[in-house]
């Protein structure tokens, strides 16, 4: 909470942080604290909302709010508005969060020379995973990886989201990018291989990298979706591109990597059959474990990229809803 003394409005906000689903609507707190000798008179004041940049160099306009007249930036506009609920509201309404709304939100009111303001994050409910392509690991600059996060519907995840997912038990050895173009990786058991047995627990980083030059693996985050994930019951097993076309006969597409970990993580999805996905990986979900599929803990397990003329595997589809 951010106040200013004296006869001119300040702002302030109940809760720093909102935790919305993938899809929901978002409310970010920001309110008006004046007195009766408040020099405001209701014209003048102006009420700006920014969003920091990933690596927060730089902040991205989202509304600006001028009496009343309202301008709303970039793919915000038509999703975004003040809530006004009265005079000395400034919050600012959200629709349809998408994935890369996640971030910190700045709210100031500006009152001729004088101005408040505060600071709100914005949290979605989801997943981090690690992804490497066909190639293997560490094949992926930093705009490759944002690539590459993109085509299994999700985003590159934020420091602040694997670190959160390194809290609730995430455990891997190989580095990847994160938005902020900075490389780590989370360890919850220390051991040889992954920096040395004797060195305590952690979220490691290597520090920020060359984007164009430096090739890791990439951290994707995820969150809820619209549709319906499943896997296809076939009397046989498929070829990649008979599990593609066996997903479009069903009015579905065939289900990529993000999908499936949100399905896993948010959903409880268990199944312990190995599927094609979009990426032309296989996988399956266990949530809960047993002989056979994933006995020592609940996880995506990956088989690998297999030649796409097997006929070894089923496949999970994904069907929007509209």
């Amino acid at each position: 909470m951010y106040l200013k003394d004296g006869p001119h409005p300040s702002v302030f906000n109940e809760q720093v942080k909102v935790v919305v689903p993938h899809g929901g609507n978002a409310t970010l707190p920001c309110k008006l604290n004046r007195d009766s000798q408040s020099s405001f008179a209701g014209g003048e004041m102006r009420v700006k909302w920014t969003k920091f940049s990933k690596d927060s160099s730089k902040e991205n306009d989202v509304l600006l709010s001028v009496g009343f007249h309202k301008t709303i930036s970039g793919t915000f506009s038509r999703r975004a508005y003040l809530l006004e609920a009265d005079e000395d509201d400034a919050s600012l309404i959200i629709n349809n969060v998408t994935l890369d709304d996640y971030g910190k939100y700045k709210c100031e009111v500006i009152d001729g020379l004088d101005d408040s303001k505060v600071v709100v994050s914005l949290e979605l409910e989801g997943v981090v995973f690690p992804y490497s392509p066909r190639l293997g690991r560490y094949n992926l600059n930093f705009h490759d990886a944002v690539q590459a996060c993109l085509e299994q519907d999700a985003v590159v995840a934020s420091h602040e989201q694997l670190f959160n997912a390194w809290k609730a038990g995430f455990n891997w050895c190989n580095a990847g990018w994160l938005s902020d173009g900075s490389v780590q990786y989370p360890i919850t058991a220390p051991r040889e291989p992954c920096g040395g047995k004797n060195v305590a627990a952690g979220v490691r980083s290597y520090g920020l990298r060359d984007k164009d030059r430096a090739q890791y693996d990439v951290f994707c985050f995820t969150s809820h979706f619209r549709g319906r994930f499943y896997f296809l019951i076939q009397p046989y097993k498929l070829t990649y591109r008979e599990a593609v076309e066996a997903c479009k006969n069903d009015g579905a597409e065939i289900a990529k990597v993000g999908q499936i970990y949100a399905a896993w993580k948010l959903l409880g999805y268990d199944r312990c059959d190995a599927g094609w996905l979009a990426d032309g990986s296989v996988r399956y979900p266990i949530s809960n474990p047993r002989r056979n599929c994933s006995p020592t803990e609940a996880a995506v397990r990956f088989v690998g990229f297999p030649d796409k003329k097997l006929k070894l595997f089923g496949v999970y589809c994904f069907q929007v809803f509209e």
